[in-house]
């Protein structure tokens, strides 16, 4: 399924962090998109249409990606938090429900823990768990996303080796798509990896108490064996599900985007 993005109504909003860039599309109750680094709304384009039956889906280009204003480093996942509760108090939204992917799963999951009444049900798909041993291990970033330039522009073809075994061989367009968002003007794609590092998640994940669903990737080497421990630690959250879609890859918003909706539509429907 391709869909493109001039389908969805496209906004920019004053905020006290600069401007904000969203996609909308849809009425009825509120749902916030949360996209990986170094990603953006594209990120969403096969899954907005197949959410918005029945409710209005908005996904934004968090604060530091995409068209979205930009900040120096250091980035923190606390940061790009700011910037989803600044678009929702720009858009006068009180309560939505929330999902992030990599990323963006642990921006959705940091604005559910310390904004708790601003989240109502919270999806949390490839979530890294980012504790000490993480942090350790991660430090200097993923590796994926750290060519540096040369005058011959073979920096682009290392950038894409890099990111190519996480990718399906069959779909070059997911991953040129993605190249396109990490040579956006003004991003840094490793700055969002160490943000990533950088989040004490065990200070976090408990005071989550919303309704929560975990999606893994079977095929995602990063987050798809932490999802038992991310379930364990959500201790306080009033009912947790689990699903996995056995194939998904990092790029599961664009792979699966089907398999996604029908997820999200169902455990929204068990907790409304």
């Amino acid at each position: 399924m391709q869909s493109s993005l001039s389908a969805f109504k496209s906004h920019y909003v004053e905020t006290s962090l600069g401007q904000l860039h969203y996609v909308e599309l849809g009425k009825g109750k509120p749902i916030l998109l949360l996209h990986q680094t170094p990603r953006s709304v594209d990120e969403f384009r096969e899954l907005i249409p197949l959410l918005s039956g029945n409710n209005r889906v908005i996904a934004m280009d968090m604060y530091g990606f995409g068209r979205s204003a930009k900040f120096p480093s250091p980035h923190s996942i606390e940061k790009y938090a700011e910037g989803v509760v600044a678009l929702m108090a720009a858009l006068r939204l009180s309560r939505i429900n929330l999902l992030g992917h990599h990323t963006g799963s642990l921006v959705a999951l940091e604005v559910a823990a310390t904004q708790q009444d601003l989240v109502e049900n919270l999806i949390i798909s490839s979530l890294p768990f980012t504790d000490e041993k993480y942090r350790q291990t991660h430090k200097d970033g993923e590796g994926v996303d750290d060519a540096e330039i040369h005058d011959d522009g073979s920096h682009l073809v290392e950038f894409w080796a890099k990111r190519a075994p996480l990718y399906p061989q069959s779909r070059p367009d997911l991953l040129n798509r993605f190249i396109h968002d990490a040579l956006n003007f003004g991003l840094d794609p490793v700055e969002g990896h160490l943000a990533c590092a950088r989040y004490v998640i065990e200070n976090k994940i408990s005071k989550v108490v919303c309704p929560t669903l975990v999606i893994g990737s079977g095929k995602d080497p990063y987050s798809y064996p932490q999802v038992d421990t991310i379930c364990l630690h959500l201790t306080n959250s009033v009912r947790v599900e689990k699903i996995i879609i056995q194939q998904g890859m990092v790029p599961l918003m664009e792979m699966y985007p089907e398999e996604v909706a029908a997820a999200v539509t169902q455990f929204l429907k068990g907790v409304s």
